[in-house]
């Protein structure tokens, strides 16, 4: 256990350390097996109605904080085990390594100009539809994504981490989890997909900007531009939260997010985050290194809130 901190906190730390040396668990990862019970729940219950996604969305949030709970409460009075469980169950929420991963493959597949398994391979990335999308197309939609999900998959389950222990942690990985299930507004989720994107809009509205700010804060040279940018440009993008954060990197970066998107189909417009230029694969690169250093910033800020 990292000394001179509490368990939870010691937890956080090991857990982003093993997730940043070995990246997720290879075989049974247990997000993977909530997302097929969820699945299959979702088969038996779906209705095209708002109650009955809100339903299902309780009962899988309720069922993975239930489990931190129980957690929780074996592990009280045995720091060690506290310890232990804190540190698996923050590996196993994580995405810090596998996001940094995929972007520097799509890098490497862009410069390469592999067009076509560069559109394969942003499903990894981002739910965006990558039929027809060109190079610098893939290269947005990749960079943008990076910035989003440095929120998503590191930023945000430390932060419920920090305030909640393992029922936070759990409990912020289901609620995400389902957003990709169900949030996006396709004919099949509009309604009964509802209650699950509004529920992880509200978990993120703290950590999305904690995350802009420790972006800004991580930006070397451009740490002004980056917080200008985020304050002129985040509540610019349709989500409450992804512009955020995607807003500030893209001061930090000197490029420009933005433009027309497609999902499942339905075509967006999206305004203009930023001022510089339109990214390049070099800058998915950078995007990366960036994220790995806000993601050390936030587990550093989440030892020192947790207890």
């Amino acid at each position: 256990m990292p000394l001179r901190l509490g368990t939870t906190a010691a937890g956080l730390v090991t857990g982003y350390v093993t997730d940043a040396l070995f990246g997720d668990p290879r075989t049974g990862h247990p997000v993977a097996l909530f997302g097929s019970a969820a699945a299959r729940l979702e088969h038996r219950l779906w209705a095209d109605s708002k109650p009955r996604g809100a339903a299902y969305a309780a009962l899988c949030t309720f069922g993975a904080v239930g489990l931190g709970v129980a957690l929780q409460t074996a592990t009280r009075g045995r720091p060690f085990a506290r310890f232990a469980a804190t540190a698996v169950c923050t590996w196993v929420v994580l995405g810090g390594r596998g996001l940094a991963a995929e972007g520097t493959e799509m890098a490497r597949l862009l410069e390469a100009g592999e067009v076509p398994e560069a559109r394969q391979r942003l499903s990894h990335l981002c739910a965006r539809d990558a039929t027809t999308l060109d190079s610098a197309e893939l290269t947005r939609a990749a960079t943008e994504s990076i910035a989003e999900n440095t929120s998503d998959a590191v930023v945000a389950p430390l932060f419920w981490g920090a305030v909640a222990g393992m029922p936070g942690l759990l409990g912020y990985r289901a609620l995400n989890t389902l957003d990709a299930m169900v949030g996006y507004r396709s004919p099949r989720h509009r309604r009964f997909g509802w209650a699950s994107a509004r529920a992880d809009d509200v978990a993120n509205l703290v950590p999305s900007r904690i995350g802009a700010v420790l972006t800004a804060l991580c930006a070397g040279g451009r740490v002004r531009e980056s917080w200008r940018v985020w304050r002129r440009d985040g509540s610019r993008h349709p989500s409450p939260n992804a512009g955020q954060v995607e807003a500030a990197f893209a001061g930090a970066l000197d490029i420009r997010f933005g433009g027309t998107n497609s999902y499942g189909g339905e075509v967006e417009s999206r305004a203009r985050l930023g001022e510089g230029r339109d990214p390049e694969p070099v800058d998915l690169r950078r995007a990366v290194r960036l994220s790995r250093r806000v993601g050390a910033a936030a587990v550093a800020l989440a030892a020192v809130v947790a207890r």
